[in-house]
């Protein structure tokens, strides 16, 4: 008998306890890291694409370095609107470059979270921030990624942190957007990119070729307290 009273206490202590939670309890953190550029192994997780896989004479890198307080990423590169002659592309003019991150194993799920803040030093430029969620289309034929993209645009040579709302991101088809009422699924997110274009971009941004560089400390996602 005592051994039912000592089980019967303990349940009961349990069903108490789990009475008592708060529902934060229940909750994710309110912010989650999904890129943090403070070692060279975050590089592994990147591939670099632009215009010269069309013909374009765009180039760029991603390098980890030592900012002066820390460790942080350095995409940069430069931005050129000639092509190679003859190109079999038959492109007119380049000027783009991007980092995109490798597919997750799988995917991250995001579904708790409503902004994604980047913590930026920027060089005057307009860049593009884009996630990847699978696709909604299931066709052998149609297999990319769909893409949601927003604009960043931060203030040159100091760090800031910039807050996206993930309503602010537009359906997008290969850099054009989509006029339909779409939805994204953040529960399906499969990778992320940023990129930036020499022509383009919010109103008094810099523009045009030339050198591009931004320096990355982290990517996150946040939720806003209620």
């Amino acid at each position: 008998m005592s051994r039912f009273r000592a089980f019967w206490q303990a349940s009961l202590n349990a069903t108490k306890k789990a009475l008592t939670w708060n529902i934060e309890d229940l909750m994710p953190p309110s912010e989650r890291y999904i890129f943090n550029f403070n070692s060279k192994e975050e590089l592994k997780k990147w591939h670099l694409y632009s215009d010269s896989e069309f013909g374009g004479l765009s180039s760029a890198s991603l390098e980890i370095k030592d900012a002066g307080n820390g460790l942080s990423g350095s995409f940069s590169g430069n931005l050129s609107l000639d092509v190679t002659e003859g190109s079999k592309w038959n492109i007119k003019r380049g000027g783009f470059c991007g980092m995109r991150s490798k597919k997750f194993d799988g995917f991250i799920d995001l579904d708790s979270y409503d902004t994604i803040a980047l913590k930026l030093k920027g060089d005057g430029r307009c860049y593009i921030s884009t996630i990847y969620t699978e696709n909604w289309v299931n066709s052998p034929a149609q297999q990319e990624d769909n893409s949601w993209q927003a604009f960043v645009y931060v203030p040159k040579d100091n760090w800031y942190i910039t807050k996206i709302p993930l309503v602010r991101y537009l359906p997008t088809w290969r850099g054009n957007v989509i006029e339909a009422n779409l939805e994204m699924n953040p529960s399906r997110i499969v990778g992320m990119s940023l990129s930036v274009n020499a022509e383009g971009g919010v109103p008094g941004a810099r523009s045009g070729p030339g050198d591009f560089r931004m320096e990355i400390d982290w990517i996150k996602a946040l939720r806003a307290e209620i």
